[in-house]
C-alpha cells in the first residue's frame, strides 16, 4: 500500500477526520450507538423480569401442587406396631398404601389427615408380592385425594416430591415432604429370599426415608406416580443415600379393582422361563404343557418380541412386565418362530399358591419389610430400639385378635381366599344394580327367543328357558337341560359350552348376582376386542393397561358343577361370558356387543378357534306354553322396527 493511499484512507474513515469533515454525520453515528444500546439493555431488563416471573409462576405452581398432596397424605399408626403413610386415591376414603405397613396393624388401624383430624381405617384388599395394600377411611364422603397419572410416561430427570410419615414425626398428621427428581425407571428389585418383589417401579433421589412407606410419590402437578416402599440406607445410622424405589402408578391401577374387592390378590406367570439367546433374542428356555402359553402355542425356544404390548428385550423386561400384571389377566403376547410372527392372547397362571399367601398373611412368614431392611438382621445401635419408625419386634408382624372400633363394626368379614369379604359383597351389588337398572327383564318363566344369521349368511335360532336350552344351526340342533349340571355335554359340538354359558347369562340378568350360585366380584380385566389377539379394545383405554385395553368388572361364579366369569362394562352391559366345563379346559369365551336394549352380535371362541359370528336380528321374550299371555316385549335386538 502506498503512502499516499493510506493517508487518504485515514484521513476518510478516522472517526476524528469525520468529525472535522462532518460533525453532523459523526453526531449521527453516536445517536445511532446510543438507541442500540439502549434497546440492548432494555431488552436484557425484559427478559431478565419475564424469567423472574417464570420463577415466581413456577414457584407458585410447585407450592400449590404440594398443598394438594399434603391433603391427600395418610399417617397410618399401628399402635405399638408402628405404623407408616399411605395416600388417599377416591373422595370415598380409599387409600394406597403398603403391605409391610399395614401387617402389623391388622384389620383396623388409626389414619391421620393433614387437616389435623384422626380418623378410623379399615383393612380392604392385600397384594403380599407387590407390597401393597388398600385401605378405607371411614367418618366423611368427602376425603380429599389425588389423582393416579401414567407412570409409563414418567421420564429420568422429572421432578418428584414424597409426602408422607418418616420416623412417625407426623404427630399433628401434617405430611412431611421430600423433593429430588426420578433417577431411573423400569428398574427391577428381586425378592431377596422374600416374596415381595418390586418390579417395573421408579427410583428417585428424594429423600425415602423407614415411615414413608406406603406414602405417595408425586409429579410436578400433584398427581400419584407411585408409592413409596423401599430405599437403601447407610447401614450403621440408616441414613437416606439418595436411592428409593416407588410401585408405579399403573402397576396400582392394574390390581386396584381386585383390592377393592376385598381380595387376596396374586402376581402373574406366564408358565414358562426364558433365557438370553446368544444374539440377543430372548427365547423360551423352557415351559408347562399344563400352562394357557402352551396351548395357544408358545414352545421351547421360540423367540418373545413383546408382552402386553410392550417389547421384550431382556431377561429383566419380561419380569418386569409380569410382575406388574394380576394373575388371571389375559394378556398379548407376540412371539416368533424360524422368522415367521405370531400373535396370541394368554390367561396368566398364579405365581403362588393361596395357601403360601394366606401363610404370609397370617404372620406365619416374616416378608423383608422395606425401607426398614430383612428382618432378623441386627441392630446396629441396640440403644435405638424402641425409636418411631424401627422394625416391628420379633412376632409383632402375626394378626393381633380381631376387636374392631364401634365405627368400623360391619365392615369386616373374614373369608378364606379373602382379605375382607365385606367389601367383595359390596362390588358385587354394586355391579347387579349398574345391569339391573340398564336391563329391566320381566318376571316369571318366559322364554328367550334369539334368531338372526351366522357369518356365512345362514339362519339360526336360540331357545332359553328356566328349562331347556336349545340352538338350531345349519348343521343340526342341540339341546341342554337347563336345570341339571351343565358340565355334561358341551353344546353345540365344538364351541366348548355355549348353551350353558347362554343359561348362566340368562340367570345372571334375571336373578342376579346374589342369586346365582356362588357368585363374587372378581375385579377388573383388560377388555380385547373381539377382533384379532393383541389389537387391544375398541373403547376408552385406562393409562398403562396392556395394548391400551380398557378395564372392565368381572363377576365370578360357580354355579352347576361349571365355573364361570361375565364382563361387565360401566354402564351394567355384559360384555361376555366365559364358561369352563372342566378346570383345566379351554373356556368357551362369548363376546356380546351392544345394541341399544339386547345383544347386536354374538361371537363365539374356543381355544384358537372362532367357532362362528352370529348377528342378532330378533330377541322375542315370549309366554311358556300352556300360560296364555305374553310376558314381555318382542322386536329386534337393536330396538328398531322389525
Amino acid at each position: 500500500m502506498s503512502l499516499s493511499f493510506h493517508r487518504r484512507f485515514t484521513a476518510s474513515r478516522c472517526p476524528g477526520c469525520l468529525w472535522r469533515k462532518s460533525p453532523l454525520a459523526m453526531r449521527g453515528v453516536l445517536l445511532l450507538n446510543a438507541i442500540f444500546l439502549a434497546t440492548f439493555l432494555a431488552a436484557g431488563n425484559a427478559a431478565a423480569t419475564d424469567v423472574a416471573a417464570a420463577v415466581r409462576a413456577a414457584e407458585q405452581e410447585r407450592i400449590e401442587a404440594i398443598a394438594r398432596a399434603s391433603q391427600a397424605a395418610v399417617a397410618i399408626f399401628a399402635g405399638e406396631a408402628g405404623g407408616g403413610s399411605g395416600v388417599l386415591v377416591s373422595a370415598d376414603g380409599y387409600a394406597l398404601t403398603n403391605f409391610h405397613v399395614v401387617q402389623p396393624a391388622g384389620v383396623a388401624m388409626k389414619c391421620g389427615l393433614s387437616d389435623g383430624k384422626l380418623y378410623d381405617a379399615v383393612l380392604v384388599g392385600l397384594d403380599p408380592t407387590g407390597d401393597v395394600a388398600l385401605i378405607k377411611l371411614v367418618g366423611r364422603d368427602d376425603f380429599p385425594f389425588a389423582e393416579l397419572a401414567d407412570s409409563d410416561l414418567v421420564e429420568v430427570g422429572d421432578f418428584c416430591f414424597a409426602a408422607g410419615n418418616p420416623f412417625l414425626l407426623a404427630t399433628d398428621f401434617r405430611p412431611s415432604i421430600s423433593a429430588g427428581i426420578v433417577s431411573g425407571t423400569r428398574r427391577y428389585q428381586f425378592p431377596a429370599g422374600t416374596i415381595l418383589e418390586y418390579a417395573d417401579c421408579l427410583q428417585v433421589d428424594a429423600a425415602i426415608n423407614p415411615g414413608n412407606s406406603g406414602g405417595g410419590l408425586f409429579d410436578a402437578e400433584g398427581r400419584v406416580i407411585g408409592v413409596n416402599g423401599r430405599a437403601s440406607f447407610e447401614k450403621r445410622g440408616r441414613v437416606n443415600v439418595g436411592v428409593g424405589y416407588a410401585i408405579s402408578s399403573n402397576q396400582l391401577r392394574q390390581f386396584l379393582g381386585c383390592l377393592k374387592g376385598g381380595r387376596l390378590v396374586d402376581h402373574a406367570t406366564l408358565g414358562a422361563t426364558v433365557a438370553s439367546a446368544d444374539d440377543g433374542r430372548v427365547v423360551v428356555s423352557d415351559i408347562l404343557e399344563s400352562s394357557d402359553a402352551y396351548r395357544r402355542g408358545l414352545r421351547y425356544d421360540d423367540e418373545v418380541v413383546s408382552m402386553a404390548g410392550r417389547p421384550v428385550r431382556t431377561v429383566n423386561a419380561l419380569k418386569n412386565i409380569l410382575g406388574t400384571l394380576p394373575a388371571g389377566w389375559r394378556v398379548p403376547l407376540v412371539y416368533r418362530r424360524s422368522g415367521r410372527r405370531q400373535e396370541i392372547l394368554v390367561r396368566l397362571a398364579a405365581l403362588h399358591t393361596s395357601g403360601e399367601l394366606a401363610k404370609i398373611v397370617a404372620g406365619g412368614a416374616e416378608p423383608e419389610a422395606p425401607p426398614d431392611g430383612p428382618p432378623g438382621n441386627p441392630d446396629p445401635d441396640p440403644q435405638r430400639r424402641g425409636r418411631p419408625g424401627d422394625p416391628a419386634p420379633h412376632g409383632a408382624g402375626k394378626k393381633p385378635e380381631v376387636v374392631l372400633p364401634p365405627a368400623l363394626v360391619g365392615l369386616y368379614e373374614p373369608r378364606n381366599g379373602f382379605t375382607n369379604f365385606h367389601f367383595n359383597t359390596l362390588e358385587r351389588d354394586r355391579v347387579g344394580r349398574q345391569m339391573a337398572a340398564r336391563q329391566p327383564l320381566p318376571a316369571g318363566d318366559a322364554i328367550w327367543v334369539m334368531s338372526g344369521r351366522l357369518e356365512k349368511g345362514q339362519p339360526f335360532r336360540i331357545e332359553l328357558s328356566d328349562r331347556r336350552a336349545t340352538i338350531d344351526l345349519p348343521t343340526g340342533t342341540s339341546s341342554i337341560d337347563a336345570t341339571g349340571e351343565l358340565d355334561a355335554t358341551p353344546a353345540p359340538p365344538g364351541s366348548g359350552g355355549l348353551l350353558a354359558a347362554l343359561v348362566l347369562w340368562r340367570r345372571l340378568l334375571r336373578e342376579g348376582a346374589a342369586s346365582l350360585g356362588r357368585t363374587t366380584y372378581w375385579g377388573t380385566v383388560p377388555h380385547w376386542s373381539a377382533a384379532a389377539a393383541g389389537n387391544g379394545s375398541e373403547s376408552t383405554a385406562a393409562p398403562g393397561t396392556p395394548g391400551g385395553a380398557r378395564l372392565v368388572d368381572v363377576l365370578e361364579t360357580a354355579a352347576s358343577s361349571v365355573e364361570g366369569r361375565f364382563l361387565v362394562a360401566d354402564d351394567g352391559f355384559i360384555l361376555g361370558v366365559d364358561l369352563w366345563p372342566t378346570p383345566d379346559a379351554d373356556p368357551c369365551e362369548v363376546r356380546f356387543s351392544p345394541g341399544s336394549g339386547w345383544p347386536e352380535t354374538m361371537e363365539v371362541r374356543h381355544g384358537d378357534e372362532v367357532f362362528d359370528r352370529f348377528r342378532i336380528e330378533r330377541i322375542d321374550v315370549e309366554a311358556p306354553a300352556g300360560d296364555g299371555q305374553d310376558d314381555g316385549a318382542e322386536g329386534p335386538a337393536d330396538g328398531g322396527t322389525t
